[in-house]
């Protein structure tokens, strides 16, 4: 066994040995980073300093499709519910389809002759007829018919073209018992649709103690006029209108008195 005088020495010695064990292992974490650190910064400015002494191959500019004048060809399609202004904004898929007719428009002298009177004086008003229930319509109103109309959309361009009465300020055109269609151009722009508030009836029979409740909630299409034209002789002529004589059914303008 040992003493303990030889284990106090050799405890000593541990001790002593201790220090140079410690001072070969790896550095402090703190002085590691700051070492870290001070290589970072000097890396950083040895960079920059090479930046600004080298010059750029070609200049600073913007890209050259940022400076072409040529517009792009890229145009942004309209929304869903833009509404168009005028006829130029209306797409092709929402104008109107243009009637076929088997025989040309025929036309009394004396209606080609005050035609231009009724044409001159704008605005004008039509009495349109629909499901036969007249309407007088002028450009900027808005109608509300009492049904709702099947398979049309907001956005939708629709043509009346049965009238009864076409006029301006001083002139009425009467048709016999309709203006041809070809003479005119109504065109409404549907806005959407309206509703009346939740109605409730009850029905009851004598001697029954059952109440019925009826719930009906109507709905109606929302029309805005956008034009009300009569057409020019120049441009009935143009579309093969024929100059007959006067007859008993034929559209005649009369002078308000």
């Amino acid at each position: 066994m040992f003493s303990r005088s030889v284990l106090r020495r050799f405890a000593s010695d541990l001790r002593m040995s201790a220090p140079s064990t410690i001072s070969g292992a790896a550095p402090h974490p703190q002085r590691a980073c700051l070492h870290q650190t001070a290589s970072l910064k000097a890396s950083q400015e040895q960079a920059s300093s090479q930046l600004s002494s080298s010059k750029p191959e070609s200049p600073l500019s913007a890209t050259p499709r940022a400076q072409t004048s040529q517009p792009t060809t890229n145009q942004r399609t309209p929304p869903n519910n833009f509404i168009p202004q005028n006829r130029s904004h209306t797409p092709d898929e929402k104008r109107p389809v243009a009637p076929e007719f088997k025989e040309p428009l025929k036309v009394t002298r004396s209606l080609m002759e005050r035609l231009p009177h009724l044409v001159g004086q704008a605005p004008h008003y039509v009495v349109a007829k629909l499901h036969d229930k007249p309407y007088l319509l002028t450009p900027g109103d808005h109608v509300r018919l009492p049904f709702l109309m099947p398979k049309v959309q907001s956005g939708d361009i629709l043509r009346f073209n049965r009238a009864s009465a076409l006029g301006s300020r001083d002139f009425t055109l009467k048709g016999n018992p309709h203006i041809d269609e070809r003479l005119f151009e109504c065109r409404v722009r549907v806005t959407g649709t309206d509703a009346e508030p939740l109605r409730i009836k009850e029905k009851t029979k004598r001697r029954q103690r059952h109440v019925q409740q009826i719930r009906s909630k109507e709905r109606y299409t929302v029309m805005r006029v956008m034009e009300v034209r009569v057409k020019t002789p120049e441009e009935l002529l143009q579309e093969g209108a024929v100059i007959v004589e006067e007859g008993e059914d034929s559209p005649a303008i009369e002078a308000k008195a």
